[in-house]
């Protein structure tokens, strides 16, 4: 199969899960003997090749031009209101048509490639994958990661929200990352009868804790402060409104009688983080909560899960939650956010014999605190639910089963 993906984030350019994902899937995908051409954004000064080959994939990454300063003439006023975000709508756009048009004209047109399918991941860039589709007729995939109600919990951009629409009518055939997922989109008015689950994944191979020596993590440890006796609680992700991270500093409080060397530590960057620093000032946590506020690295990322004694993703909104199973592949007992949409839901066993970790409230500090409690109560129980955790993953959640999974949603479009 020759899949033409249009995707917002790829490598070297990764702000979230979004790229990891799409990373990951699309080398899978060649593995298995497919032919991959991606279409992705270049980075703000345009540095990166506009045409490469990287790990067997076919990359185009179209240089920027600034529409921005013709928009106000030709946008909706709900975009206006972006501000500044009226440059990065106006990159989006360039970015979809330029990518749009040479697929069609350069690639098939002049240079006589034939593609099966155009694979589009979120708002971001279904209006390319659109584009193709009616000047080429190649039958879309519209991959929804979130939606902009969702992330926004319900406060977004009505005409964001309206290009997820018309994509998801437009399209052949809609993927999205957990049931969860599937209900919002049904509740939200995307046709019911072409949407299909297929979960992201992990690579248990990259993020094992057999790889990982004791004194790389006496060096995470040390870095933050952390005793050896001390527990250390990690969030890891953006600081965000929807990612709960204010409730569970509320929870420490609930948390310290019970276990007094208990830390948090918090990594990620966001919107959020003088209001956090505040917040813990004000609780005066600050000998308890510690910060990093940096996007760090893959490689770090997974020493912090490794020195870790629990993970906790309090999320009010959570379609999927990559950074679970990545904690879950690590053998670390995890506390997620369960309410609402909650991809972690069906991650997450929270009871029985597989069970390998928490499903909480996140807006109930104390029932954050009564799951981080739980999983913390011996090093026997936090080594059970870890072991379970990685079973979990190593059955349901590699890349490699994600991959087939999803190549066999795309044959069966192609079938009919």
């Amino acid at each position: 199969m020759k899949i033409a993906v249009f995707v917002y984030e790829y490598p070297p350019k990764i702000v979230g899960g979004l790229g990891t994902y799409a990373a990951e899937i699309t080398r899978k995908f060649v593995l298995m003997d497919h032919d991959v051409t991606v279409f992705t954004m270049n980075d703000d000064a345009g540095t990166l090749p506009t045409r490469e080959i990287w790990r067997g994939i076919e990359i185009h990454r179209p240089l920027h031009i600034d529409v921005s300063d013709s928009l106000p003439d030709v946008v909706a006023d709900d975009i206006k209101k972006w501000g500044r975000g009226l440059q990065l709508f106006g990159k989006l756009l360039v970015y979809n048509y330029l990518t749009a048009s040479k697929l069609i004209n350069e690639l098939i047109r002049k240079e006589g490639m034939k593609y099966d399918i155009v694979v589009a991941h979120d708002w971001l860039s279904v209006i390319g994958g659109v584009t193709v589709k009616k000047e080429v007729r190649l039958p879309l995939a519209f991959h929804v990661h979130s939606t902009e109600k969702g992330r926004t919990l319900g406060n977004g951009s009505s005409v964001v929200s309206s290009i997820e629409l018309r994509g998801a009518n437009i399209a052949d055939m809609i993927v999205t990352v957990s049931y969860a997922m599937k209900d919002e989109l049904v509740q939200l008015g995307f046709p019911r009868d072409k949407i299909y689950v297929s979960y992201n994944g992990v690579d248990p191979k990259k993020y094992n804790p057999e790889g990982i020596s004791a004194e790389q993590i006496r060096k995470i440890r040390e870095s933050y402060g952390l005793k050896d006796d001390d527990l250390m609680v990690l969030f890891l992700g953006r600081l965000v409104g929807i990612k709960g991270v204010d409730k569970l500093i509320m929870a420490m409080p609930h948390i310290l009688p019970k276990f007094p060397k208990a830390r948090l530590v918090i990594v990620g960057v966001g919107d959020l983080q003088e209001y956090l620093t505040n917040l813990v000032r004000t609780m005066r946590l600050d000998e308890y909560v510690k910060f990093r506020f940096n996007f760090i690295p893959e490689e770090e990322r997974i020493l912090h899960y490794a020195a870790c004694d629990v993970a906790v993703f309090p999320s009010l909104y959570e379609p999927f939650g990559i950074v679970a199973l990545e904690a879950m592949s690590m053998e670390r007992p995890v506390v997620v956010g369960a309410v609402g949409v909650s991809g972690m839901r069906e991650i997450v066993v929270c009871c029985g014999e597989e069970q390998c970790g928490y499903h909480i409230d996140p807006n109930n500090p104390s029932d954050i605190a009564w799951g981080i409690t739980s999983a913390l109560e011996s090093p026997e129980k936090r080594k059970w639910l870890g072991k379970n955790g990685r079973k979990r993953v190593l059955k349901e959640f590699t890349w490699s089963r994600i991959a087939e999974k999803t190549v066999g949603l795309y044959e069966q479009l192609l079938k009919r």
